[in-house]
């Protein structure tokens, strides 16, 4: 039996691509990356809906390197998607004899993104692939030359699509058809595409540049202040990340709360000063119901020794040190 092994992304494309081949008699077998930047969440609840089952690949130290040294440069943001695709087609191509699998499809669709998906970008990931005899793109494959899978009859191109430009019609009417009801926006998914986070990303990379995988996780939380070279201060928005960022404190991380008001948890990554551990505790005033107070007070100490609870009065900080610090 013809076996396929389709890059899913978790968006949409790329899992009408699979459904597309599927309905052509083809077993079809999910590929998902994962990352510091994205992971396989989106893309279980996909292959669900098409019944298809996934094998997750993850692929972060190598991708960090892209990222921080792209060939083909980045998208608007730190996002290097050409250099990106191309790396997940190399993996997944290496992925064939193992799966006993014939080729690759990708939901990659003709101009619907201006920089990584015109001609030009594709004909380059397709080359820097490795594979690029093994590639398919179903939603788009009659705008472009036919591929070997299609010459030696594996794939019907009659059955393939012409979708080009962004577009979305095309794509919901199909969703619409086999059933597909969740999915979420074009947009969504990769952390990299995120103009906030990319700033973060960065700056963090201006100051470090072998970050340790809690330094990227923490990128995701929070507001995040720039003390010095080695040290940050990071606010929580809601208790919800708060709890999301104690899965990655240890017990060198500072921890802060209002004593007597709700509020922001505060940390310090790194190794603070006198006067940074005064800075993050104004912080924590500035951020807690005690804001418009003259003075308050901040417990502080080590992440999981917080019996040894120190105290320090503070008079929360101004709009005026928050714009100094703060990573925008």
């Amino acid at each position: 039996m013809t076996r396929a092994l389709a890059m899913i992304s978790g968006g949409l494309d790329s899992i009408l691509a699979a459904r597309l081949i599927k309905e052509q008699g083809i077993e079809v077998i999910g590929i998902c990356f994962k990352s510091h930047f994205f992971n396989e969440d989106s893309a279980l609840k996909m292959t669900n809906q098409i019944g298809i089952q996934l094998k997750v690949v993850d692929f972060a130290k190598e991708h960090f390197k892209i990222v921080k040294d792209p060939k083909f440069g980045y998208g608007k943001n730190m996002n290097p998607c050409i250099d990106c695709h191309s790396l997940m087609m190399n993996y997944t191509g290496k992925l064939l004899d193992e799966l006993d699998a014939d080729f690759i499809i990708t939901g990659e669709v003709l101009n619907q993104r201006p920089m990584s998906q015109n001609r030009s970008a594709l004909d380059i990931v397709k080359k820097h692939s490795g594979f690029s005899d093994k590639i398919l793109r179903p939603l788009c494959a009659k705008n472009l030359p036919p591929t070997e899978m299609e010459l030696n009859g594996l794939v019907d191109r009659e059955r393939l699509l012409d979708i080009s430009g962004r577009g979305r019609k095309v794509q919901m009417e199909l969703a619409e058809k086999w059933g597909i009801k969740e999915y979420p926006s074009p947009a969504g998914g990769c952390k990299l595409t995120e103009p906030n986070y990319s700033r973060r990303l960065k700056e963090l990379l201006e100051h470090i540049k072998e970050p340790k995988d809690k330094d990227l996780e923490l990128l995701r939380y929070g507001r995040h202040f720039r003390i010095s070279s080695s040290a940050k201060i990071i606010s929580t928005r809601t208790k919800v990340e708060g709890d999301e960022i104690k899965k990655y404190l240890g017990e060198e991380d500072w921890v802060f709360f209002a004593a007597d008001y709700n509020g922001s948890m505060v940390l310090i990554i790194g190794e603070p000063s006198e006067e940074d551990i005064e800075l993050a505790a104004k912080i924590t005033g500035r951020y807690s119901k005690g804001k418009d107070e003259d003075s308050i007070k901040v417990k502080y100490g080590k992440f999981k020794s917080l019996l040894n609870n120190n105290y320090i009065w503070i008079e929360p900080a101004t709009e005026e040190e928050i714009n100094k610090y703060i990573i925008q």
